[in-house]
């Protein structure tokens, strides 16, 4: 059966790969899974009908047949638990693997997603500057500690994985800010994650979308 996820209509990322449907559909490219896409406004994330799928009225989802999944997360790991690609065989690999994914998503995503927030929404207020310099302080220290556990090494446990995924698209964040290049073996780490043919062609068809559209961003409000 063919899953269907949703994605922005236009994306308020502008076509830049950082979107969160990216995860799933990178996911389903790295297993070879093929999918649709049900494309939404700001306005229809808000109604029932796609409530009903997703509480919070946000994107992703998932569907396939009578399963129903949200959080962009769970998604990625209901995928890889299907589908051999993203997930060791070894039992201790795979544990090890997804508490990658969790440290991508709760340890290394809340400070770096915080700051995208602050830079937009907040730069006017008195606070900023301090604000700024908390959060990039904050980064900075979960960067060292991720980047002197990687190492030399190309991928964060052995061969690619799910918690690969995921922290790449988390690090993909900070393109562009400074910060992370200061760590070279992260910087080059992110780059063999967008190198991968199967990252190449979900950014191809999420950066599709917007450019179809005219490339127009759609404001959230």
């Amino acid at each position: 059966m063919t899953p269907t996820i949703t994605a922005f209509e236009r994306s308020p990322d502008r076509g830049k790969g950082l979107a969160r449907d990216m995860r799933v559909r990178w996911a389903l490219e790295e297993v070879g899974q093929p999918y649709d896409v049900r494309l939404l406004s700001f306005k229809a994330m808000k109604e029932p009908a796609h409530r009903a799928l997703h509480p919070f009225g946000q994107i992703p989802t998932y569907e396939e047949g009578d399963l129903v999944l949200f959080e962009s997360g769970a998604i990625v790991l209901h995928i890889a638990e299907r589908h051999a690609g993203l997930l060791p065989d070894d039992a201790n690999a795979r544990a090890r693997a997804i508490a990658w994914m969790f440290a991508a998503l709760n340890t290394v995503e809340p400070p770096v997603f915080d700051l995208s927030l602050v830079k937009i929404l907040e730069r006017d207020q008195p606070w900023f500057e301090q604000r700024l310099r908390a959060l990039e302080d904050s980064i900075r220290k979960r960067l060292g500690d991720l980047s002197g556990r990687l190492g030399d090494a190309d991928w964060l446990d052995g061969a690619f994985s799910a918690g690969d995924l995921l922290m790449v698209t988390v690090l993909l964040r900070l393109k562009g800010s400074g910060i992370l290049d200061e760590y070279p073996n992260l910087s080059a780490y992110v780059a063999r994650g967008e190198g991968r043919p199967a990252y190449k062609r979900a950014f191809d068809a999420q950066l599709a979308v917007f450019t179809a559209l005219g490339g127009h961003f759609q404001d959230a409000g």
